[in-house]
């Protein structure tokens, strides 16, 4: 993974979840938002399945790399993407990969 753009990635999604929480009045509030509205329910459902594919993705790329899962696991699942984006900025080259 290219760290530099991960980095990117997460500082300005930081930003804008700074700003649609604060917006919404707080997280509850912006969850109360999203579940009001069939829109909102799709745009749940998509990051529900998502979330379960990288949680898969991680286990199996945690299993390979010797890194331990569950914390990760856990971590995503309470902040969302915070969580793999993390993961990955943290992840250590691989010498087989020659990533």
């Amino acid at each position: 993974m290219n760290k530099p753009v991960l980095i990117v990635v997460l500082l300005l999604f930081s930003a804008l979840s700074a700003y649609a929480v604060q917006h919404a009045g707080g997280v509850l509030e912006l969850v109360q938002v999203l579940l009001r509205i069939p829109e909102g329910w799709q745009v749940m459902a998509d990051l529900i399945i998502v979330m379960a594919l990288l949680l898969v993705f991680m286990r199996r790329d945690a299993q390979a790399q010797g890194r331990p899962f569950w914390p990760w696991a856990i971590f995503s699942l309470v902040v969302g993407s915070f969580g793999p984006l993390l993961y990955f900025i943290t992840a250590r080259r691989s010498r087989e990969r020659g990533v």
